[in-house]
């Protein structure tokens, strides 16, 4: 199921993506003038980050929505899909990803182009979705969607990788993988809750129903989630998993 982006939601609905990301931008520690590349930017907050670390940031991104947004803050920007990055052979010093791989089908595909336009020496350093990332958001969603007829549209929404699997596919392609953690990070969500993450971050989902089926799966959802990520005073606690890594070209990986 193809995820349909929409800035204005995603910026209310899904900022605290770009705030929990200081782990991994520490992790990229960039340095001031590195040609650095930010595949799947979304709306660029976390790209400005960088750039205003004297980083030279070009960001990438498959939403024409989030690409516009980005663009609206300085950022250079690039559209189009990441098995096709639209770069010469090694044309950057790091290639940095946040929340974004996890949406992207092939992943050799990916990773084979990321370890084309990365020089020498260079890195590859992200987080994504790791094993066992809202298992409760997708277990609700997978019942609630076949009671309605829509059995299997959460299938192969995301991928989401034990640190195991992806440092092998990582090695396969040609790095060395420094570090890969996977981090439970139970996330505080903003003020419409989960019905507004569930219209967010599965509107590709959403879309291929009628309004009424979407409302009552919303709807459903949200009341199966209540009691184990809803707290007494109403706020919503999703279920994220991450999986963080710091890749180099070349070598053999260890994991740990």
């Amino acid at each position: 199921m193809t995820q349909r982006w929409d800035a204005e939601a995603y910026a209310r609905n899904g900022a605290f993506v770009h705030g929990l990301a200081g782990g991994v931008v520490e992790w990229l520690a960039a340095r001031p003038g590195e040609e650095i590349l930010d595949l799947g930017c979304g709306d660029g907050q976390l790209t400005a980050r960088l750039v205003a670390g004297g980083a030279r940031m070009r960001g990438f991104d498959a939403s024409p929505s989030m690409a516009a947004a980005a663009r609206a803050r300085g950022i250079d920007v690039d559209e189009g899909t990441a098995e096709r990055l639209p770069y010469p052979d090694a044309s950057f010093d790091a290639v940095f990803s946040n929340a974004a791989l996890h949406w992207m089908r092939d992943q050799d595909g990916v990773l084979a182009q990321v370890r084309r336009v990365l020089r020498p020496g260079g890195r590859f350093v992200a987080e994504m979705g790791g094993h066992g990332n809202i298992a409760a958001i997708r277990t609700a969603l997978m019942a609630v969607a076949a009671r309605h007829g829509f059995d299997g549209r959460e299938d192969n929404v995301n991928y989401y990788p034990t640190p195991e699997i992806y440092a092998r596919r990582l090695r396969q392609h040609g790095f060395e993988v420094e570090r890969i953690e996977l981090i439970p990070r139970p996330t505080r969500l903003p003020e419409d809750g989960m019905a507004g993450w569930i219209r967010t971050f599965r509107r590709g989902v959403l879309e291929t129903m009628s309004e009424a089926v979407r409302e009552a799966v919303v709807a459903e959802a949200v009341a199966l989630l209540t009691p184990i990520l809803r707290d007494e005073d109403g706020h919503w606690t999703a279920d994220y998993v991450r999986l963080r890594f710091a890749a180099t070209v070349g070598g053999e990986d260890t994991v740990g």
